[in-house]
């Protein structure tokens, strides 16, 4: 996600809210009169409320013109431009800055074709090229050709099966009605679960290829007005994205575990046949006026009427007698990749480092996808910069990471943290902003130690629509529709134990992956969300941005407030802000879930959870009881931070989950048949799912020692 801004103008108050529904200081809510955390309340508002008058709209709106000038995919020239760019204002606002590169294998199209070979009446040679009348970016001669990274280069003709989502349940139910995959070419549509997902379960069952097409009832007209009258897809929109199997471990396929730093010798290196998260069935996106012809001469059985679509005719699940011939050359090759990487030095605990970051690269200009996200960020670093000017010094080091080829696998973000392993065990917090506006709606995932620090951050940021951020996201609270996208984690939490605004759960698809599933970081996640049907197009784009995303980026300027807010009061903080307690009233909530599952799935045979609820319970007690130390704290916080710290850390698994070593956290993964949407406590409902009794009773007792390893570092304080 990507990167912004054009000058650096200094203006005054007024100037930055030119806007009728941008809140003017004055206007600016007051924080509480005690922050969490904060021995001196006052000084940290008057901090924020310096802070809070910088972020405008205007330079929001110049950065992310310049930043989605070009089509700027991971690794070319134009993402070089951008990381340049990012740098200088990183400079500008006075944070030591370095471009830092990796070498990493990727891939880009040569040669892509998906062609109808039979009947020979039905004619479809894809993919056509992006174009809407009105919308001049997609015509650039850079933009592209619509292509499915980490997928292998192939040839495959074969008779069609239409196969729904991709999901195992969907490939259960053309079980049941006796089609069989093998052989055979899989269409499936976008939505639901990750790509990369929809590869591996097609490649699970045999398919020879695998198609990947946008339906319009997912994001096309079904949903409304198509771009450029309204929102979502047109007809030639094309989603591109990785299906590389990132639920084995994100990052350079090459590389699990250890930084693709330019010196890496190949020796050190996974050669890449080898690599499990490289897929091995060729895959490609089209859009749904490709698709078409293909499902329109579809045979076979009906298909379930959920599987139904919105193309005008009843969807048939083969196979045939519709033949498609695919033909993929990818250019695969190691390619630099450049994180942009700003630091403020802390004055007081230098060692400890508050991380915060979003990623630059774009599939094609990705005016929301991430360069929303880049330019709220730089207004965020604006406000940093003012502050420093002023005298300000964070007690903590501010670390801003501007991550490169996030789009391809996360890589970017995970090499440089599996390069800073060490340091990054004292790190308070990874805070990540992705998608920062598609819309007007507000919301959030986070660790549950940091969800109730976001809703006390959103209690004084002012939102545009009047009032506070957290007052608007009070009254719009109702669940976000799940898209294929960073906002796609702000789903209703697995378990809400108190009641307020609900805060999701971290499961994978965004930045913050590496910093809590590898490395036990607290982290969190933002964003402003609303009908986005344009992902990883070329219609992602500033004329998209300015007519539907934010007109006036009043949205851009609440985000990076919060992203700012955020940063700030961790780095200042004198006692670490987690909420240990709603933390293990959630995962005795977890654990009481996965009782009744097992007793679904077993039955009569003996799944006893006792070890893992007492050690819930006893994580719970310690969690109340530094609590009260954290309200009250000494003058010398420093053996209560290092508690409070080392306890995240405490739930990583030092064998990693099974099948999957490189995600390590005993509570919060991607799932395996999802991607995005987190499995909690994953080692026990994955074992569950796979009914696997010995593998379930095993992984409740790797819970309980990673629980009481949490609890005897929170005791540890005493």
């Amino acid at each position: 996600m990507s990167l912004r801004s054009a000058s650096t103008l200094f203006c005054s108050l007024l100037l930055l809210s030119p806007l009728p529904q941008t809140q003017t200081v004055q206007q600016t809510p007051k924080s509480p009169t005690v922050i969490f955390g904060f021995r001196n309340s006052s000084a940290e508002t008057a901090q924020e409320a310096k802070f809070l008058a910088v972020p405008d709209p205007k330079l929001a709106e110049q950065h992310l013109r310049i930043l989605t000038r070009a089509p700027h995919v991971a690794g070319s020239p134009e993402d070089k431009a951008t990381a340049d760019y990012v740098a200088q204002k990183f400079r500008e606002a006075g944070l030591d800055t370095e471009i830092v590169e990796y070498r990493v294998w990727m891939n880009y199209p040569a040669e892509i074709s998906v062609d109808v070979t039979a009947p020979a009446d039905v004619h479809m040679h894809g993919p056509t090229r992006e174009h809407v009348e009105g919308d001049p970016f997609a015509d650039d001669p850079r933009v592209i050709t619509p292509y499915n990274a980490m997928s292998p280069s192939g040839d495959a003709e074969a008779e069609v099966v239409y196969a729904n989502y991709g999901s195992p349940e969907d490939f259960k139910k053309l079980d049941q009605l006796k089609v069989d995959v093998r052989g055979k070419i899989v269409l499936v549509r976008y939505g639901e679960n990750f790509r990369g997902v929809k590869a591996f379960v097609a490649q699970e069952h045999g398919a020879a290829g695998l198609v990947i097409y946008s339906d319009p009832s997912d994001d096309g007209w079904r949903r409304g007005d198509k771009y450029p009258q309204g929102p979502w897809r047109p007809d030639s929109g094309v989603q591109r994205g990785s299906i590389g199997y990132m639920f084995q471990f994100p990052g350079d396929p090459t590389t699990p575990g250890i930084a693709s730093v330019p010196s890496l010798p190949d020796s050190k290196r996974t050669p890449p046949e080898q690599s499990t998260q490289l897929p091995k069935i060729p895959t490609t996106p089209l859009s749904y006026a490709d698709a078409w012809p293909i499902l329109e001469h579809l045979g076979g059985p009906d298909s379930p009427r959920e599987w139904q679509g919105s193309l005008p005719f009843t969807y048939h699940v083969g196979p045939g007698p519709v033949k498609v011939k695919m033909h993929l050359r990818q250019d695969y090759q190691f390619r630099t990749i450049w994180d942009v990487i700003g630091r403020v030095r802390g004055s007081e605990l230098p060692d400890e480092w508050v991380v915060a970051g979003n990623h630059r690269d774009a599939w094609v200009y990705g005016a929301v996808d991430p360069n929303s996200g880049t330019a709220a960020m730089l207004e965020a670093v604006h406000g940093l910069g003012e502050l420093l000017k002023s005298g300000w010094k964070p007690k903590r080091t501010i670390v801003l990471g501007s991550w490169d080829a996030e789009e391809e696998g996360l890589i970017g973000s995970t090499e440089w943290g599996e390069q800073h392993q060490s340091e990054l065990t004292n790190a308070a917090a990874y805070f990540n902003m992705d998608v920062a506006v598609s819309g007007p709606k507000f919301g959030a995932a986070s660790v549950p130690s940091l969800k109730q620090f976001l809703r006390d951050v959103a209690k004084v940021v002012p939102s545009a629509k009047g009032g506070t951020v957290y007052e608007v996201w009070q009254k719009v609270n109702e669940p976000v529709n799940p898209q294929e996208t960073s906002g796609g984690t702000y789903r209703p939490p697995a378990a809400q134990v108190k009641a307020d605004v609900p805060v999701g759960d971290l499961g994978s698809g965004s930045d913050y992956t590496v910093f809590l599933q590898h490395l036990g970081v607290p982290s969190t996640d933002i964003g402003s969300t609303g009908s986005y049907g344009v992902y990883h197009s070329a219609f992602d784009n500033f004329n998209w941005f300015k007519k539907f995303g934010d007109p006036g980026f009043v949205y851009e300027q609440q985000m990076a407030r919060i992203f700012g807010i955020s940063i700030i009061r961790m780095a200042d903080t004198d006692v670490l802000p987690y909420d240990y307690e709603e933390y293990a009233k959630e995962i005795v909530s977890y654990i009481e879930s996965a009782k009744k599952k097992a007793l679904a799935e077993f039955g009569g045979q003996s799944v006893n959870f006792a070890e893992a609820s007492q050690a819930a319970h006893h994580f719970e007690q310690a969690g109340a009881k530094i609590l009260v130390r954290q309200q009250n704290s000494p003058g010398d916080a420093a053996r209560l931070n290092q508690a409070l710290r080392g306890a995240e850390r405490a739930l990583l698994v030092p064998e990693g989950l099974p099948n999957r070593p490189w995600f390590r956290h005993a509570i919060y993964a991607p799932g395996q048949y999802t991607g995005y949407a987190a499995v909690v406590i994953p080692g026990i409902n994955e074992a569950i799912d796979k009914h696997d009794l010995a593998r379930t009773r095993q992984q409740i007792s790797v819970l309980a020692a990673a629980l009481n390893r949490a609890v005897k570092v929170l005791e540890s304080d005493r």
